[in-house]
């Protein structure tokens, strides 16, 4: 079945198309451009997978790299122009649509890795080759030993024409005989290479091993050694080889000559070394990247005892505000600049800045007095920021939030402190921003905990974790039970049993309050059901009525009163049996589209009680616009009626707010009572009903049953 036009086969063919065209010229192969295409189509391919697998495969690259030797792509050229290809080309047209910047990042890796293989493979094929000149060598010099001028014509013949550099010298170290390769290799003539001595060779970046085992060469301790060397050419360059070094014996085999083989590696390592920096560097502001961070972190954590770190993590404020408003041209320019200050606020040894994605920006520090050198440091990223950044002609007001982490090393993984210094940069910006903050380990646990509850918030409802406690209201003039508040409760498998104030926020902010809630209201109404059923007849003052809080963000859900409706239907209860209670705060400067469901919910018969009443400061006279029929009376006004005599300030606020409820045929419940002359002064005041300790902490609804009971059976 043939691809769809411009689908991923025809564009992975057009960049089959594309390496083979540029790497044919330059490949010694009997095949014709169209053969060879075909021969790179499958390598092609692997490498598109590569691109896209969720896993780098660092492997597979390299395989890659080395199949390109075998299909005789040996020319340096080859690599290069392959390289190239694949910089340009792959991401285009096999890493698919969606962002750009990972597989980009991840054909960087993928160049690295395929260099690393074409060299190896490519090595192997050298030494393969090298191994036959030296066994040439070897025969061609016992031949000249013994004038035999076939062989040493055979041996001139290998010499000169050999693609890799060739010298020999005696066990002195002076240079007798070098082939044209290696006279190109360091830009000499014959006559100056050969009258240099091998030991004039020093170079500053010489293993520690080179000279020992060229001692114990031609001391005839050993037959040969291999290396990666540097020599330095007469015109300043830096010449790196692969050097294998080979002891030639004569015929009673007593050492006479040492035989040198230099691969030149030089362009191989500048392309390795350009790879490596493009892999580890962040391609908008040059910064080292997160990368190249964590290495410097591992680094620096595993430095030993009594080695110190400190790490200042940087989030900008406000820079989605600067992207959408000025677009992303000029929030990059905005990060070009943050990140050359950042750069010119860590110079001393030790310090570096890495751009860790985003707005993200981290600073390290290691080395002794890291607890006053991270505060220092921190001060002058803070103070970096204060001028503004002059964008497009605009002066842009830089603010950060920035989280600090200092310790011993070896206590702590690297994921462990970045995570740390994360938590305490978003501390620093709930705080208001511009500003730092000091990690702190009881701070980091309650993230860290509040984060596990956030993460396993939405399964938690379906493996059934949720349950309801329930609270008697009280009338406080016969004393009956009126009904009760659900109150919703965490049975958390490692925490126990959870609260509403350790959740519900964030049920909130991830939106899992909306099947939450509606949960919540399921079982409350088949619990109110179950009451009414039971005691519902036996009750003058009429059946048991059930109360359920309503979120602002349940508030403005547009299924909210379809649900209501739905819930009360299947459980064959009237409206009347609910009493839904809403905040004040989430009501203050409320507009007639989010009071519409209250409305239609009231007409209906639901009660609504306007919950936790004189803490959002709103204008009383928003009560009349309210489809409220109960005041909940916040507990900080009766806190006072618990000493004896009561505040004289409290008693008049309630009675105030009690006759005006009463004046708009509002009813008034309290809560909070702990005491019966508690009870008695609200009583007194006028209030209707109540709840608290006093009567009965939250429990299982067979509390309320034995309440209701006794209260039946008067």
């Amino acid at each position: 079945m043939s691809a769809e036009p411009d689908g991923p086969e025809d564009r992975l063919r057009r960049f089959t198309t594309i390496w083979s065209r540029a790497v044919y010229p330059v490949t010694s192969t009997s095949l014709t451009r169209v053969e060879f295409e075909e021969q790179l189509l499958p390598l092609a391919r692997r490498l598109s997978e590569l691109l896209r697998a969720r896993v780098f495969d660092g492997d597979g690259a390299k395989a890659i790299g080395a199949a390109l030797v075998t299909a005789h792509c040996t020319d340096p050229e080859a690599l290069t122009r392959t390289l190239d290809c694949v910089d340009a080309y792959l991401v285009l047209y096999c890493a698919g649509d969606g962002p750009q910047d990972e597989p980009r990042l991840r054909c960087s890796r993928l160049q690295h890795a395929m260099a690393a293989g074409y060299a190896e493979a490519l090595r192997a094929r050298t030494l393969a080759e090298q191994e036959s000149i030296a066994q040439a060598a070897l025969r061609a010099q016992g031949v000249v030993a013994q004038a035999l001028h076939a062989s040493e014509a055979r041996f001139r013949a290998v010499f000169e024409g050999a693609a890799i550099g060739i010298g020999i010298a005696d066990l002195d170290g002076n240079v007798l005989q070098v082939n044209k390769a290696l006279l190109r290799m360091f830009g000499l003539s014959d006559q100056t290479l050969r009258g240099r001595r091998v030991q004039d060779w020093v170079h500053p970046e010489d293993a520690p091993q080179t000279w020992k085992l060229y001692d114990e060469l031609v001391r005839g301790e050993r037959e040969h050694y291999h290396l990666e060397k540097a020599f330095n050419r007469p015109d300043g360059t830096v010449l790196w080889t692969n050097l294998t070094v080979s002891l030639l014996r004569d015929a009673d085999g007593d050492p006479q000559y040492q035989l040198a083989l230099m691969e030149d590696t030089t362009e191989r390592r500048l392309l390795n070394l350009r790879l490596r920096y493009e892999a580890t560097h962040d391609a908008l502001t040059g910064l080292p990247n997160r990368t190249l961070f964590f290495e410097r972190l591992e680094k620096a954590l595993n430095a030993g005892d009594g080695q110190r770190f400190g790490l200042c993590y940087l989030d900008l404020d406000g820079f989605k505000t600067i992207n959408d408003s000025l677009g992303h041209a000029a929030g990059d320019r905005l990060l070009v600049e943050v990140a050359d200050r950042l750069q010119s606020c860590a110079t001393a040894p030790g310090e570096m800045v890495a751009r860790l994605g985003g707005d993200e920006f981290v600073a390290l520090t290691t080395g002794p007095g890291t607890e006053r050198k991270v505060d220092e440091l921190a001060d002058r990223i803070m103070n970096a920021l204060v001028t503004p950044v002059s964008i497009d002609g605009r002066d842009l007001l830089v603010r950060g939030s920035l989280g600090i982490v200092e310790g011993p090393a070896g206590e702590r993984t690297a994921a462990e402190v970045l995570r740390s210094a994360d938590i305490t940069m978003y501390r620093a910006k709930s705080a208001g921003g511009n500003r730092s903050e000091l990690a702190d380990p009881e701070a980091d646990a309650r993230a860290i905990t509040r984060h596990g509850l956030t993460t396993a918030l939405p399964t938690a409802l379906e493996r059934g974790e949720f349950f309801i406690e329930y609270q008697p209201l009280v009338h406080l003039g016969d004393g009956s039970v009126r009904g009760a508040e659900a109150l919703v409760r965490w049975l958390h498998p490692q925490h126990g049993v959870l609260g509403p104030d350790r959740f519900i926020p964030l049920a909130e902010h991830t939106g899992l309050i909306v099947p939450l809630g509606r949960w919540v209201l399921e079982e409350s109404i088949r619990q109110a059901r179950a009451w009414r059923e039971r005691y519902g007849a036996q009750k003058a003052a009429g059946p048991l009525r059930i109360n359920v809080n309503l979120s602002p963000c349940q508030l403005s859900h547009p299924g909210l009163v379809q649900d209501t409706v739905d819930i009360l239907e299947r459980a064959g209860v009237t409206p009347d049996a609910l009493c839904l209670e809403v905040t004040e705060s989430a009501l203050i400067g409320a507009d007639d589209d989010l009071l519409k469901p209250l409305h239609r919910l009231a007409e209906m018969g639901v009660d609504i009680a306007l919950d936790d009443f004189g803490t959002g400061y709103s204008n009383l006279a928003n009560l009349r616009r309210l489809p409220v029929r109960v005041l909940k009376l916040d507990r900080s006004f009766t806190q006072g009626m618990q000493r004896f005599p009561a505040d004289p300030v409290d008693l008049k606020i309630v009675e105030g707010i009690v006759s005006l409820a009463h004046s708009l045929d509002l009813a008034v419940t309290v809560e909070g009572v702990e005491t019966g002359a508690q009870a008695e002064q609200l009583r007194i005041l006028g209030c209707d009903t109540a709840q608290g300790w006093y009567y009965a902490r939250p429990g299982p609804p067979e509390r309320l049953h034995d309440l209701a009971l006794a209260d039946a059976t008067g």
